[in-house]
């Protein structure tokens, strides 16, 4: 079956909010394994709705429309989709009686035009709407299914998730679950990322593999289809085998995660403390940190060490280090994560130092970045030279530095 999700409402082609429900019923529909092959947006206007729906006719066996069920004229939606089954409006009772409840609840009283929220198409299925006013409502004509629910995504969602998707399993009994997995990788471009993997990638029809180029990352996406959850794990399990042999080292995680998220478990669960020295970034690193609620019990404290002095009276390196290497070089970075992890007595310092621009420092380029960790153990730090703006320079200095916290960390487990 192949579906299109038609999406109703000027303010989106104006911009004017993100069409989330396309994303959201995509995701709902690829879980229950419809592909979904289009995806359509149209303004509050019955001849091009008409239009757009025809030529969906045309392609697709599965029309989503979200949208244009309200109570004013330019809801045009359930009246179009009416003509084009052949079908007249009428009011259903259980739904017309739940607005006439609204209103009396509320001691309001209900305009005319409200009740037209009450109408659906003459032999639909009606999906009730149980956060909101208009009802939902499925019917089929000439083999293609049109499946209409409101456009808040407040009212969208519990109505897909109650009575949409029973709807579509139940009425299209041969679906096949699609379940996918994605594996995150940082430190290898997609472009060699793809050319050690082609041959497996090529090969693939069954689990597919999609990559996907992100901001200092890369993702795989493992798409598979089969009846059985335990096969379709054992699948994915083998695919993924086959792509660690090669790339492991560069990945991090899986599905939603993040490198910061990463770093945070892998703290949290090792009952481990850090304590950052930021300079070129600014305070950027701490603030991620410290984002997340509870982070006390993980995080100690930092220093925002941005001029050269402060680096040596409030944090403690060595003037000698400072005259002798320069405030931009390894030899600081490696003294400004020693001296963090001491003053605030935590198991792991983290220091940034660089130069972010739009000036070059110290006769180093712009982008040049040192970042050292200090542990209980062992000291090291990274010398990167990375390209962009002076605020992708900084974004990038923190995932790298996540992305080097969770290989020291994972060298702990």
């Amino acid at each position: 079956m192949k579906a299109e999700i038609i999406a109703v409402g000027s303010e989106l082609l104006l911009g004017q909010i993100t069409n989330t429900n396309a994303t959201y019923i995509s995701k709902q529909l690829a879980n229950i394994g419809i592909d979904i092959y289009y995806h359509t947006v149209v303004g509050d206007n019955d001849v091009r709705l008409k239009d757009a729906i025809e030529v969906a006719k045309g392609r697709s066996d599965l029309l989503i429309f979200t949208g244009g069920l309200g109570p004013t004229k330019d809801d045009v939606t359930k009246e179009t989709v009416a003509q084009i089954v052949e079908q007249p409006l009428v009011y259903d009772p259980a739904s017309l009686q739940a607005i006439e409840e609204f209103f009396t609840s509320r001691n309001k009283t209900m305009t005319e035009n409200n009740k037209k929220q009450a109408l659906v198409i003459k032999g639909s299925t009606v999906l009730a709407n149980e956060c909101g006013l208009a009802p939902g409502m499925a019917v089929v004509k000439d083999g293609i299914y049109y499946l209409l629910f409101p456009g808040p995504p407040k009212e969208l969602q519990p109505m897909f998730e109650n009575a949409g998707k029973p709807y579509l399993t139940s009425n299209l009994p041969d679906l096949v679950p699609l379940e996918s997995r994605v594996l995150r990788f940082f430190g290898i471009g997609e472009s060699r990322l793809e050319t050690e993997l082609m041959d497996i990638i090529e090969a693939q029809s069954n689990p597919t593999i999609a990559p996907l180029a992100g901001e200092g990352e890369v993702t795989l996406r493992l798409t598979v289809k089969h009846i059985e959850p335990d096969v379709r794990k054992q699948m994915l399990d083998e695919v993924e085998k086959k792509i660690v042999e090669r790339v492991g080292e560069f990945l991090y995680g899986y599905d939603d995660t993040s490198l910061l998220e990463e770093v945070i478990d892998t703290l949290l669960k090792q009952n481990m403390t850090i304590s950052t020295a930021e300079s070129l970034t600014g305070g950027m690193f701490s603030e991620q940190l410290t984002n997340l609620p509870g982070a006390s019990s993980f995080f100690k404290g930092a220093i925002v060490c941005y001029a050269t002095k402060v680096k040596e009276t409030l944090l403690g390196v060595s003037s000698e280090t400072l005259q002798q290497f320069g405030a931009v070089s390894k030899e600081t970075a490696i003294e400004m994560a020693r001296q963090i992890k001491q003053l605030c007595d935590s198991n792991i310092g983290i220091s940034f130092t660089g130069v972010a621009g739009p000036d070059p420092q110290e006769d180093k380029p712009v982008g040049t970045v040192f970042i050292a960790i200090a542990t209980n153990t062992k000291e090291v730090v990274h010398e990167l030279h990375i390209t962009g703006s002076r605020q992708q320079i900084r974004e990038r200095t923190i995932k790298n530095g996540c992305y080097y916290l969770v290989k020291e960390l994972k060298k702990v487990e």
